[in-house]
């Protein structure tokens, strides 16, 4: 296996032999990451390709300061945020004052569900809400940085995630009722 400082230099130097090794090491779990932010898996795929042609155009920013992974990774994040700007579908923000008190309740229900059907779950959301969830609870954003990521407030990035949270667990509670 060719180390990811061969790849990304090979990469760099246009070789389509690194890019087809790239593309096959990381585009499985990198779709898993699109697929967190769209909802559809037409969608996530075309995120994905979007994204690693941004991958390839901007790989000499990639100064080998940690890993060729994350930096994909980060890549592919932008990829579907810019996609949820442009299709404007990010839809109402809620300011943090009036989300109810309900959505700071705790509930390991979700941290047990397995990932397929969490995924799907999450696909239902509204793009607010799965946004600054994928953000927040799984790439690991605090709220300050993701609310400058998409240009909302603090409160309201606080705000999302806790509807976020409300929502998933109504729908683990419908979804269990009718099994």
């Amino acid at each position: 296996m060719i180390p990811d400082e061969e790849l990304a230099k090979g990469c760099r130097e246009g070789d389509p032999k690194a890019q087809k090794q790239l593309f096959d090491r990381f585009s499985g779990r990198m779709l898993g990451v699109c697929a967190r932010y769209a909802s559809s898996s037409d969608e996530a795929e075309d995120i994905l390709q979007e994204g690693f042609i941004k991958v390839f155009f901007r790989i000499s920013s990639f100064k080998g300061e940690g890993s060729l992974e994350g930096w994909i990774r980060r890549v592919m994040v932008n990829t579907a945020l810019d996609q949820i700007r442009k299709n404007k579908s990010f839809g109402k923000m809620i300011d943090l004052e009036v989300a109810s008190a309900e959505a700071f309740a705790e509930d390991h229900t979700i941290e047990s569900m397995n990932a397929k059907d969490l995924l799907k779950l999450m696909r239902t959301m509204p793009p607010g809400f799965r946004t600054v969830f994928n953000l927040y609870a799984v790439e690991g954003f605090a709220h300050k940085e993701i609310a400058s990521m998409l240009g909302i407030s603090e409160s309201t990035s606080k705000s999302q995630y806790s509807r976020a949270r409300v929502y998933l667990q109504k729908l683990v509670e419908t979804t269990e009722k009718l099994v």
